[in-house]
């Protein structure tokens, strides 16, 4: 089994399970990123909007957008991974 963080060192992997693993762990790790940076575009459009201006505000509200498609997008990488290494249950 591997790591689903991290890209194994001590297995033997060919080129295309190597490949399917690392996107594996592109796609957990972005969407990780992307899902605390989404949390926090939302907490300065809804909870803390009093203490940012307008400006930081429209560009939060934009970046909540952006980084949303970007989950979704990281999702689809790790299932292409997934899918490719056999696995049937995403």
């Amino acid at each position: 089994m591997y790591s689903n963080f991290a890209l194994a060192t001590n297995h033997q992997l060919d080129n295309t399970e190597l490949n399917y693993q690392k996107c594996i762990i592109i796609g957990n790790w972005t969407m990780i990123v992307s899902f605390f940076i989404t949390v926090m575009c939302l907490m300065i459009n809804f909870l803390f909007d009093y203490q940012f201006s307008i400006a930081v505000q429209i560009s939060a509200h934009v970046a909540t957008i952006l980084f949303a498609s970007l989950f979704k997008v990281s999702y689809v990488i790790r299932c292409i991974g997934v899918h490719g290494l056999g696995f049937k249950i995403f």
